[in-house]
């Protein structure tokens, strides 16, 4: 019988469920629901909220049709990845008590701002790194603000990817990598931030227990056996949030490596050995999923809002989607690198972290009518996104990363060879692209974890590289100083 993996990633619009073949590496079988997006109940302007009965729901119906062609008694590990930052209450008997407040959800934002400066902002940034922000302790201590009757009955409150493993264990815990995505992690001090749970009032028996992101953690129960058929006792083995998982999914595990993804908006992950804090928090830092007090790796996690979602606004907007992505693409690439002085602001999707929560709105600037075409404005936005990326990556320098080699999946906008070109030659960084994704991660990760790979090079060695992009020196200098020109632009829109 051949041993298989099963990774289960959680998002906010599907459930993604991948069987992986541990000895070959390969992706036997996957399957995403539901067939449209998960809806996201939004009861108040910024708030956003999903039932984690649904998750749990469109994680069964995703092994099932796994299972009908693939018998469940061969998993031998299961990893889980998640949305990050999510909250979700439990009451004595393990049962939901409110809707999960997901990582969407803004209504703690004022909550947050109100602990940095209660708690003391240089003591938060030299303990705790992030701004408790508009993370999970933050959602909590809203919770017990303005529902103190349910906040009395909770028994533990744990993350979205912690509730599928404790519907597939019975146990009820979380990771060292979980607790620094909700602000509860003391970096300084290698331990549980309980300044911040006693800030906020949050008793410590209900902060679940932490383990590693990497190891059995819990197997499960004969409830799971008896209505999934995977056997009781298979160890859950894996947890990690979208994004350490991502990283984790590309290899990206060491000081100096960076993993991006460029969908609606765009990130950038980072790892690094030593952790520091950016003074405004427009990064921020996480416990990585390889951590350890022995040695220590923490991934510098950076977002942007306005990435992707600008591409296909063009896409609608500017060639009334009578072109496709390839072809805008290919479109863009006639015209000259920096794009005869036409630069494009992506910063239209709502306040960006990275510019310090400002709302600058996105914009086309310097349109000559006489020289600029279609081409230009294409190939200025995908400029301009890759120019969103440098500015944070230049950001994550000053906190000690040392970018060499710039990780993703291919897919999105890394399927544009004019963007990943740009990137690469603007950061001076090697990009590989790779064929892979979070759920197969996630499993690759459980098989790691429950010890049926010998190292980390064993685990990697099916994870092929399918392309890889070299900085371009002969158009380094009209790309800098577009992004000179860029980078004057935002900055003053910063001002006003």
């Amino acid at each position: 019988m051949s041993k298989k993996s099963l990774g289960i990633d959680v998002g906010s619009s599907s459930v993604k469920v991948s069987l992986m073949d541990i000895e070959t590496g390969a992706c036997v079988a996957s399957s995403t629901n539901p067939s449209q997006e998960m809806p996201i109940d939004a009861v108040k302007s910024g708030w956003a909220e999903q039932d984690p009965e649904m998750w749990w729901k469109y994680a069964v119906e995703g092994i099932r049709k796994i299972a009908a062609e693939h018998p469940m008694s061969e998993v031998a590990s299961i990893g889980i990845t998640y949305q990050m930052h999510g909250l979700v209450c439990l009451d004595k008997e393990q049962k939901p008590l409110r809707k999960a407040i997901i990582w969407c959800d803004s209504r703690a934002v004022e909550i947050g701002a109100e602990a940095l400066e209660a708690i003391g902002r240089d003591f938060c940034l030299e303990h705790a790194l992030n701004s408790p922000g508009n993370f999970t302790a933050s959602k909590l201590a809203w919770v017990k603000r303005n529902e103190p009757e349910l906040f009395a009955q909770i028994d533990q409150f744990i993350l979205p990817g912690d509730y599928i493993a404790y519907r597939l264990s019975g146990k009820v815990s979380t990771s060292v990598s979980g607790l620094s995505e909700q602000i509860l992690w003391d970096f300084k001090e290698e331990k549980r931030a309980d300044f911040v749970a006693d800030y906020y009032g949050i008793p410590k028996e209900i902060i679940p227990e932490a383990g590693v992101s990497i190891g059995v953690e819990a197997t499960t129960d004969k409830a799971t056996e008896e209505e999934l058929g995977i056997p009781e006792g298979t160890p859950i083995s894996y947890r990690a949030g979208d994004q350490p998982n991502n990283a984790f999914s590309l290899n990206v595990m060491e000081a100096g490596e960076i993993a991006a993804t460029g969908g609606t908006s765009g990130v950038v992950y980072g790892v690094v050995d030593t952790p520091k804090a950016d003074s405004l928090s427009r990064v921020n830092t996480f416990v990585h999923v390889n951590h350890s007090p022995e040695t220590p790796r923490y991934g510098i996690l950076l977002c942007i809002n306005g990435t992707g979602i600008l591409n296909s606004w063009m896409r609608r907007n500017v060639t009334q989607q009578t072109l496709d992505y390839v072809e805008m693409n290919a479109l863009a690439e006639q015209a000259p690198v920096g794009s005869d002085g036409l630069v494009v602001l992506p910063f239209g999707n709502g306040a960006e972290r990275v510019l310090e929560n400002r709302t600058t709105g996105a914009a086309v600037v310097g349109i000559d009518l006489n020289r600029h075409s279609t081409a230009h404005i294409l190939r200025a936005t995908q400029e301009g996104i890759a120019f969103s990326f440098r500015y944070g990556i230049d950001l994550m320098r000053e906190l000690g990363l040392k970018p060499d080699v710039i990780r993703a999946g291919k897919a999105n906008l890394f399927l544009s060879p004019l963007f990943r070109q740009t990137l690469s030659t603007l950061t001076g960084a090697r990009i590989e692209l790779f064929n892979t994704d979070g759920s197969l991660g996630a499993a690759r990760g459980a098989a790691l974890g429950a010890g049926f790979y010998a190292s980390r090079e064993e685990a990697f060695a099916s994870l092929k590289c399918l392309e890889v992009v070299e900085p371009r020196e002969e158009d380094r200098e009209a790309l800098e100083k577009s992004y000179e020109q860029w980078k004057a632009e935002v900055e003053m829109r910063m001002k006003h």
